[in-house]
């Protein structure tokens, strides 16, 4: 028994040792595993150091680096002067080695497209090269040696501007927000910091920099990261689903701050922020704003509408009677909504179409001075109609669309109403009706002016448009069940008033918005603020 015994424990030992030893060994192996990987990682070449930009290769050989202007989370800027010529410029040296992922090597690509694309407007940055070496991707810019807007801001008095002052400023921005716009470029991350002066002249241009964070958006597309910086972000780019539309947004908290010397959106956290910019509207009842003008006032809550479908665009923010300049528009690119709206009122039913005619009758020529002034540009030899050739040359601007010829003539044929070939104001303003903008701006008088579209239509006043009186407004002819169909929501045979706005409403939200959405860009967000970092702005988003 003793024996047994013996036997029994030893053997029992025997498998504790083993055990212990295979659990020791099994660590051992996990341990040699976690260190072959790191020597690896360790080995592993950065994509950006793998990467040929396809960039000249002889920076050196050209320019000499100077002082250091700033730096980002990838690279530094430099003053630096051109070997011969003494030309002094500004250089970004990007390190490759930390360009780790594709979206890094490719948000470097974009940034130099964006820039070459830019470049020659009088309130951009002026690219000059490109260049590369094994360790850096070198950005050879113009020098503005005038230093940040945020700089000058600081500089003056209660931080506030005149309004003249920042009248000019402003209208400098948004012709840059324009021009991006019609190519299909989203700056994505404008504020003070990234406004430069020329010199240190007063009168000297201001220029847009920094296009780090910016991307094309293809039409009728959304963003769905979130980048920017967080006392400038539109509400749109929390909520995942923005445009170019942000880009206004960020112009007017700027102008906000050009007037006051305040942010209009301000908590110490960062959820603070975005619970302001999502739910508060801006204060104009604190100094100085009781003194400061009615038109400066109304362009500012023009800008900060929360919904990006009523905000207005670049172009359109430009005719507004605070900025123009001298009372007359200054030359600026078309704008991209007009644009968009002549492709859509093609694809209109003829009961929308005739429906838009009858609202555009309703309108004030102060409401549309913005399309006036479109309407100006399109009209190049100023004969007060618009041709073909006008409109598909102002077509071919927007750069991210391309249209068929045949395509063009059926927009042209879709405006012409009174089918003179040519296109005149008033069916101009049919045709390019930002319908959520007018509702958005005054309910009030929308209800009212739909109801004296609606009244158009309504001959006999009984408050409902039978298919008769279609028939005798519109002169159309034959069956009108398809038609009557899109606009009767109950199916009793005619369109009362609140059917009719819903028609207008949806010729405008349905067909003119496109909700498909691009694969967004992991980027790292510049969250500097005017007088200490802003709170970071969290990158939730996958791909």
């Amino acid at each position: 028994m003793g024996i047994c015994f013996s036997a029994d424990k030893s053997e029992k030992a025997e498998k504790e040792k083993n055990k212990k030893h295979g659990d020791h060994a099994a660590k051992d192996q996990v341990k040699n595993k976690e260190q072959r990987s790191k020597n690896q990682s360790a080995h592993v070449v950065p994509l950006g150091k793998r990467t040929n930009f396809g960039y000249g290769r002889d920076f050196q050989a050209k320019y000499k680096l100077g002082k250091l202007l700033g730096h980002g989370q990838f690279g530094y800027t430099y003053a630096a002067t051109k070997i011969g010529s003494g030309e002094n410029v500004a250089v970004k040296r990007i390190e490759k080695k930390k360009m780790l992922l594709p979206i890094s090597v490719e948000d470097v690509r974009r940034e130099v497209r964006i820039l070459q694309l830019l470049s020659g407007h009088e309130n951009v940055v002026q690219f000059y090269a490109s260049f590369e070496d094994d360790d850096y991707v070198y950005i050879v810019m113009e020098l503005c040696e005038g230093g940040e807007l945020l700089d000058r801001i600081l500089s003056k008095k209660n931080g506030c501007y005149s309004e003249k002052d920042a009248a000019e400023l402003v209208r400098q921005m948004l012709k840059v927000v324009a021009r991006c716009h019609l190519h299909g470029v989203v700056h994505r991350d404008l504020k003070p910091e990234n406004f430069l002066f020329k010199s240190q002249r007063d009168n000297t241009p201001l220029k847009a920099t920094d296009f780090g964070l910016s991307d094309f958006i293809r039409p009728g597309r959304r963003f769905h990261d979130i980048v920017g910086s967080a006392y400038y972000v539109a509400p749109e780019v929390l909520k995942r689903k923005s445009g170019p539309e942000s880009d206004v947004w960020s112009i007017g908290v700027i102008t906000y701050i050009l007037l006051c010397g305040k942010r209009p959106f301000w908590d110490k956290t960062e959820a603070g922020i975005f619970n302001e910019v999502l739910k508060k509207k801006p204060e104009f009842r604190i100094k100085p704003w009781p003194s400061i003008s009615a038109n400066a006032k109304d362009f500012v809550k023009r800008l900060l509408v929360k919904d990006p479908r009523a905000r207005p665009t670049a172009a359109q923010a430009l005719s507004h009677p605070w900025v123009r300049e001298g009372g007359c528009a200054p030359d600026f690119p078309l704008d991209i909504i007009v644009l968009s709206n002549m492709r859509e009122f093609v694809k209109f039913s003829r009961l929308k179409q005739f429906a838009f005619r009858a609202l555009a009758t309703t309108l004030e020529p102060e409401e549309i001075h913005n399309l006036r002034d479109q309407f100006n540009i399109i009209d190049v030899d100023g004969s007060g109609t618009i041709t073909l050739e006008e409109i598909r040359q102002a077509l071919l601007k927007d750069r991210p669309w391309t249209l068929k010829e045949s395509k063009v003539l059926e927009i042209v044929q879709a405006m012409d109403a009174n089918m003179d070939g040519f296109i005149d104001f008033d069916e101009f303003v049919a045709a390019t009706l930002h319908v959520r903008q007018l509702e958005e701006l005054d309910s009030e008088k929308w209800q009212l002016r739909t109801k004296c579209a609606f009244d158009k239509f309504d001959k006999d006043g009984d408050g409902f448009i039978s298919p008769d009186e279609i028939k005798e407004y519109t002169g159309l002819k034959g069956s009108l069940d398809t038609l009557l169909d899109e606009a009767d929501a109950d199916g009793d045979g005619r369109i009362s008033l609140r059917e009719f706005q819903k028609l207008l409403r949806q010729a405008s939200l349905g067909s003119r918005t496109n909700h498909h959405h691009i694969q967004p860009h992991l980027k790292h967000p510049k969250l500097l603020e005017m007088h200490a970092p802003s709170p970071k702005i969290s990158e939730e988003s996958s791909q």
